[in-house]
């Protein structure tokens, strides 16, 4: 029995209302306005309130994408969040989600894979699809970096931002819409991107607190080597899947995590960087909502036409690897 299709029938997103800029970190850190755009191309980036949680994001976000594909959230089957800073350690940010929705249909689980979240989240979507175990699964990726961050540290602090970006995935014609992806991981260099304490095997207590290991560390010379190195691998292995080369990609969307690192890898890929998408330079690093923050750029922007092939690459926590390929079909 032939598989259906899996395609995405909406998108929305959400971003705090509060902008940090770099004349505002300037105030906090030793760095420079100059110094910060021009090693990775950010000028501001969205801050949570103090009142709201990664939830609050996800939701905002999750209701426009659900209003943008036309359908009930009763007919939803399925809702996915990647996140790296829920709410609280349990119950899921997608379980809160899918009570304030009022999602009455709807399973619910996160997953937590850092920037790499989102494409994750939706090869498990577009499973869900093709095998028939779901017809509306939502896909969301909402972070709120800016509390899981040292603001004395200025080599991280000046980098991450929050927001929340979300689609919806539903049946589709085979051989169209979401055609193929790569997940891939190496367990073996997660200690350069991660929080060391704060769970199992070092528990949150005094010293944790003194010494701040429970936010989180970067050695960011080691991730741009392994992120300029993989992208490309992942990119590759995924457009050969979907039978596909550089020349049939209409739009590279790639994490956004440093505008260094995105021309890197276009010249790399051998994508002109005018379709690259970037907006790196309004949200900053968002972690796992960056691509779906851009995707929702671009379709508002009005510059997706039917056909166009959507290219999309992430790195992140693990450390994982991941590409998908897409068709704009809405």
């Amino acid at each position: 029995m032939e598989l259906r299709g899996a395609q995405l029938i909406g998108l929305g997103s959400y971003v705090p209302e509060r902008i940090l800029t770099n004349a505002d970190l300037e105030k906090i850190v030793d760095t420079t306005d100059e110094w910060i755009y021009s090693h990775t191309g950010m000028k501001e980036r969205h801050i949570i309130a103090p009142d709201q949680a990664t939830s609050d994001l996800a939701l905002a976000a999750g209701r426009a994408a659900v209003a943008d594909a036309g359908i009930a959230v009763t007919d939803l089957d399925l809702i996915i969040v990647a996140t790296v800073t829920p709410d609280m350690p349990f119950p899921s940010v997608s379980s809160l989600v899918q009570g304030q929705l009022e999602a009455t249909n709807a399973g619910a689980f996160d997953l937590n894979l850092g920037c790499t979240g989102f494409i994750y989240a939706l090869a498990t979507a577009t499973a869900y699809v093709t095998s028939g175990m779901a017809d509306h699964v939502l896909v969301i990726a909402a972070e709120t970096l800016s509390r899981i961050v040292d603001w004395e540290d200025r080599a991280t602090c000046v980098l991450f931002g929050d927001g929340a970006g979300a689609v919806v995935v539903g049946p589709g014609e085979p051989g169209k819409g979401l055609k193929a992806f790569e997940l891939w991981s190496d367990g073996s260099n997660w200690q350069y991107l991660s929080i060391p304490k704060g769970g199992s095997r070092y528990p949150c207590d005094e010293q944790v607190l003194r010494e701040k290991s429970n936010t989180m560390k970067m050695e960011g010379h080691e991730v741009f080597k392994l992120a300029v190195r993989g992208c490309p691998e992942v990119a590759e292995a995924v457009m050969k899947k979907a039978g596909l080369t550089h020349d049939d990609i209409d739009w590279g969307v790639f994490h956004q995590a440093n505008r260094r690192i995105l021309e890197a890898a276009a010249k790399r890929l051998d994508i002109p960087e005018e379709r690259v998408y970037c907006d790196v330079e309004r949200y900053g690093n968002t972690s796992a909502s960056t691509i779906p923050l851009a995707m929702d750029d671009l379709y508002k922007e009005g510059k997706l036409k039917t056909g166009d092939n959507l290219l999309l690459v992430s790195f992140g926590a693990g450390f994982s690897l991941a590409g998908g390929l897409l068709e704009w079909t809405k």
